[in-house]
């Protein structure tokens, strides 16, 4: 079995174990007045946490822009190329990422995401090699990481893990000094693109995966999430509420995933 297989099914037995069957506990409450305040804390027991949002920029992208930017938390931003040219909202989506490189990191998703095919896609290489290039051209993003559509592979210095289907083309990437980014979790959503899980079982499962060391990198949790899942008020809400119970935790902290420990330069 997969190693995204195997760590889907630890992640929804820990999400069903710590949520009872679908009824939320309560998470434990640090007061109001420590929402997002740092206190202090040794560097040695910081947690990492990496939001990504992929697939961008389309409806949601602003909501996810506005949220992280409310709450001050860092972000990166997987772009597709395609989504970013075919329109000029997108364009304008696309610098107001840009703009606010303090926070937020846009990295390269290549420009076509395969047009979801993805099995032609990785059974051929070269042209999905140049697909990335193409999109490397016209995103020009400021940094040398990546992730790849509908694959949970990694390669950095330090981490290589990718399957058979998609290691001829990580090879190539890896050749021209790309870092390729998965991630530890996934927020998923529904055949109407909402959310499954509450913001409370996702802290939860954060706390958990931490917790038991179930990241790739110890004290460091990549969460995949998607743009469109928030386009509306409802799911928005739901994602300002996810970020507010783990900012109340003051060993979390945000990052870029251009500041993920072990990437090449």
């Amino acid at each position: 079995m997969a190693y995204s297989s195997i760590f889907y099914l630890f992640s929804h037995f820990f999400v069903q174990l710590l949520t009872n069957g679908g009824n939320e506990r309560a998470i434990p409450s640090f007061g109001p007045s420590q929402i997002g305040v740092h206190q202090s804390v040794e560097d040695g027991q910081l947690r990492r946490i990496y939001l990504s949002f992929d697939d961008g920029p389309n409806l949601g992208t602003s909501n996810c822009i506005r949220i992280c930017s409310n709450q001050k938390v860092a972000a990166t931003f997987f772009e597709v190329g395609f989504h970013q040219a075919r329109n000029k909202k997108g364009q304008r989506l696309y610098q107001k990422i840009l703009k606010n490189d303090s926070l937020f990191a846009i990295c390269n998703h290549s420009f076509s995401h395969a047009y979801t095919k993805y099995l032609t896609y990785y059974h051929h290489p070269q042209e999905a090699f140049a697909d990335f290039m193409q999109a490397q051209t016209l995103l020009k993003p400021k940094n040398n990481v990546l992730r790849l559509p509908g694959n949970n592979a990694w390669n950095t210095k330090e981490v290589k893990r990718a399957s058979g289907l998609v290691r001829p083309l990580v090879q190539q990437l890896d050749s021209a000094n790309f870092n390729i980014i998965g991630w530890d979790m996934e927020w998923r959503y529904n055949k109407k693109g909402s959310p499954i899980k509450s913001p409370e079982a996702i802290v939860l499962l954060v706390d958990s995966l931490f917790r038991l060391n179930l990241t790739v990198t110890k004290n460091h949790l990549v969460i995949l999430m998607h743009d469109h899942m928030f386009r509306t008020a409802k799911d928005s809400i739901n994602l300002n509420k996810m970020i507010a119970l783990l900012k109340q935790n003051p060993r979390y902290r945000f990052e870029k995933l251009t500041h993920y420990p072990g990437l090449k330069n």
